[in-house]
């Protein structure tokens, strides 16, 4: 079984649970991450909860020495260095292309010069854009973009050909993508450069489509981060979280925990290569929901979530998962539930502290005509 394992990224949230669970298993564990400032604050130094035991290589993907080093005798890799967020990606949009396609580019082309036994690149449910809907009939249909016009008037379902509100349903990877931000575009580049590459060259790639993931470790101090993070930074400040158009839009969470089991799983399964898997909960929640679980959590009943009736460019209504190729395929199930991955990420919660940046960010993307 191949034992040096790179995890490019592997500083952040994802990654670095990603290497204790490596650890755990008997891997030997590199990470590449350039600490960004967005990310692990303005000094920029090695996170206090990155075991020990992972060797960590400073460095920008984009930079080919630095990949090229980080891919000395490693036989593994996984690729989690990105620009994460809808709302930035639609302004800062050279950095976020840069970042996740060029930084792409430049690891594939090293690894060409060094080929690894697997890749594993960490995709998005954003590449879906709306979900799957059934209508009034019965029959499943991908989601399209709303209408600006009825936005504005907030009208925020999809309304079928019959003039009935349309259902949501779990979206499966054969639904054909629809990239509604820069972030959801950058994201299906990586997973399709990576795939393309890989059958290219005989290495094999999988590429795993995350659902809203959440849990300790988040960057709480990024507005652009995830939609819990942001409303745990908000409540730990005392303010309530404000929740655009009416709230029932429904995402999928899943804990970092599973996600990391799902990370393995893919790389230790030879069923995985060459494929795509969505890995969520297979779920649903609101986004009001979700507030009202971490306010319960974290003991602030009395924060009810602010509705600001707005709608952001790239937002989509409804999208959750599918997760039975995975269940098939890699044997993965999710084991945390909502309730106890809250639980724990409220406990954690206790000794963080969180600046909160989100009127700042809404400000930002208000000035650029990004809310309606």
């Amino acid at each position: 079984m191949a034992k040096k394992i790179l995890v490019t990224g592997g500083a952040g949230f994802i990654g670095s649970h990603l290497c204790d669970y490596l650890l755990e298993k008997g891997y030997y564990v590199r990470v590449l991450d350039s600490l960004d400032e967005q990310v692990h604050g303005e000094n920029c130094l090695r996170p206090s909860y990155l075991s020990s035991h992972v060797e960590l290589i400073k460095g920008d993907v984009r930079d080919p020495l630095a990949v090229e080093t980080a891919l000395q005798d490693i036989d593994i890799v996984f690729h989690l260095a990105a620009r994460v967020g809808v709302g930035q990606s639609m302004y800062e949009i050279k950095d976020y292309v840069s970042v996740n396609n060029i930084g792409t580019s430049v690891l594939l082309e090293a690894i060409i010069k060094k080929p690894v036994k697997k890749l594993i690149v960490a995709s998005s449910m954003s590449i879906y854009g709306e979900g799957l809907y059934k209508n009034s009939k019965g029959d499943v249909f991908p989601g399209w973009e709303r209408n600006i016009s009825d936005l504005k008037r907030g009208i925020w379902e999809l309304i079928d050909e019959n003039g009935q509100y349309a259902k949501p349903v779990p979206t499966h990877e054969g639904k054909v993508p629809a990239l509604s931000s820069v972030y959801a575009l950058s994201k299906y580049d990586q997973e399709r450069l990576c795939l393309i590459t890989g059958k290219a060259y005989s290495i094999p790639v999988v590429a795993l489509r995350f659902f809203n993931v959440y849990g300790t470790r988040q960057a709480l101090s990024n507005p652009y981060t995830g939609v819990l993070a942001i409303f745990a930074s908000r409540y730990l400040n005392g303010k309530s979280p404000v929740v655009y158009e009416d709230g029932n839009q429904k995402r999928d969470f899943i804990n970092v925990y599973d996600v990391v089991r799902a990370c393995v799983l893919a790389a230790e399964k030879d069923e995985a290569n060459g494929q795509v898997f969505n890995i969520g909960s297979g779920n649903s929640y609101s986004i009001l929901e979700i507030a009202s679980l971490l306010a319960s959590s974290m003991n602030k009943h009395d924060m009810m979530p602010e509705i600001n009736g707005r709608y952001r460019a790239g937002d989509i209504r409804h999208c959750f998962s599918d997760i039975s190729k995975a269940e098939q395929l890699l044997g993965f199930r999710p084991e945390v539930s909502i309730n106890d991955g809250l639980n724990d990420l409220s406990d954690w919660l206790k000794d963080q502290m969180a600046f909160d940046s989100f009127e700042m960010a809404g400000k930002e993307l208000e000035k650029r005509g990004l809310t309606v």
